[in-house]
């Protein structure tokens, strides 16, 4: 579970990603899940795009994302959504709670 300064602090990086994938009229579908899991386990923080032809909103896409992939949201704000999953192996960001440890 991501923390509030732990969210915060992805957010910030997030802010100079560029936006890797979108979601169109078809909503989340099962190629979705895969290309958004196979970024995942490449960068572990992703930002994604809902279109204006699709019938979710990004929050919506956020919830069935993660609950599909076992990512964590990060940041919904418009049309964009900020996923995180850390790396089993080495994760690649240490969070500001895991500092603490």
């Amino acid at each position: 579970m991501l923390t509030s300064k732990d969210r915060a602090f992805l957010r910030g990086i997030a802010n100079t990603l560029p936006t890797t994938q979108q979601i169109g009229k078809d909503g989340v579908t099962e190629a979705v899940c895969r290309q958004a899991d196979e970024a995942l386990n490449a960068n572990e923080l992703i930002k994604l795009r809902v279109l204006e032809s699709a019938l979710l909103t990004a929050r919506e896409a956020s919830e069935q994302l993660c609950a599909a992939i076992g990512a964590q949201p990060v940041q919904c704000i418009g049309s964009r959504l900020v996923l995180y999953r850390p790396s089993p192996d080495t994760p690649r960001y240490l969070l500001p709670s895991m500092k603490k440890k």
